[in-house]
């Protein structure tokens, strides 16, 4: 549970910076500021994408704040000033629209990602398979159910268990090897890499780039797989509506989807099962 005192004195913070750069909007020459939300799986594309769209908005300074998309919801529902939201599930978007702070007509799909298994590059568990991630004794870190990566997850290894027949147990048998909960994927992936797991499961694209080098994969084949979606909307109180509405036109232009491509992440399609 977030504590409500760190949510309170961030509220604070962000506010101070938000009338700072509201007030310093109308001063000929600056930038203004747009807080953009954003779940931690997009880190290393959204921040790609801010220089980019910095740089042919002149006006427009991005500021993003990471973190697991529930910590996000709660920030914004205890009147954290947000421009744009990007969340990696729906369940966040429509949280956040019932509490009245992101306007519903503007939510819209800019990417998806999928699941895979990383293990750390020495391996010493020796795992090949996702029918090893159930062996006894072994250390697996899990994003947890709070976010979406570790709702994706559950659903994964629910999906394993009826497809797997050898396994009967397969879930069961794999979170008792469960060390760890994590509140983000970054967190997640980091742990694997550092060596302190054998095993954890994050998105495609969170092993893009630099972590390529960091972790091995182990591939979920597509029949077993979870496709997410990731929406993203408008605040309902953003004051600078227009340079927002920019940032988000900017994500599914044709540009914004090339950088995202280049980060693991796939092309926004229809979501008709708004996953």
């Amino acid at each position: 549970m977030v504590d409500r005192k760190i949510l309170f004195g961030l509220t604070l913070i962000l506010g101070s910076m938000t009338e700072g750069h509201r007030m310093s909007a109308s001063q000929p020459g600056t930038r203004v500021e747009v807080i953009v939300f954003a779940a931690a799986s997009l880190a290393d594309a959204f921040e790609a994408i801010g220089r980019d769209f910095d740089g042919v908005n002149q006006d427009v300074r991005t500021t993003f704040n990471f973190a697991g998309s529930q910590q996000l919801l709660q920030q914004i529902v205890h009147g954290a000033p947000v421009d744009v939201f990007a969340p990696a599930s729906w369940k966040q978007i429509d949280a956040a629209v019932a509490s009245g702070q992101i306007d519903s007509s503007s939510v819209r799909i800019f990417a998806r990602n999928r699941l895979v298994v990383i293990v750390p590059k020495k391996n010493e568990a020796g795992l090949k398979s996702l029918h090893d991630l159930a062996k006894p004794n072994l250390k697996i870190v899990l994003a947890d159910k709070a976010v979406p990566v570790g709702q994706y997850t559950l659903e994964f290894l629910d999906k394993c268990a009826r497809g797997i027949n050898a396994v009967t147990r397969f879930k069961e048998d794999v979170l008792k090897n469960v060390v760890s909960y994590e509140e983000n994927v970054r967190a997640v992936l980091s742990k694997v890499a550092m060596g302190e797991a054998d095993a954890g499961i994050v998105y495609t694209s969170d092993i893009s780039g630099d972590s390529t080098h960091r972790v091995d994969r182990i591939t979920i084949p597509d029949s077993l797989n979870v496709v997410s979606s990731y929406p993203i909307a408008l605040s309902t109180v953003a004051k600078l509506r227009d340079p927002a509405r920019r940032f988000v036109e900017y994500l599914v232009s044709k540009d914004g989807q090339v950088t995202l491509s280049r980060f693991g992440f796939l092309p926004a399609e229809a979501d008709p099962a708004r996953r």
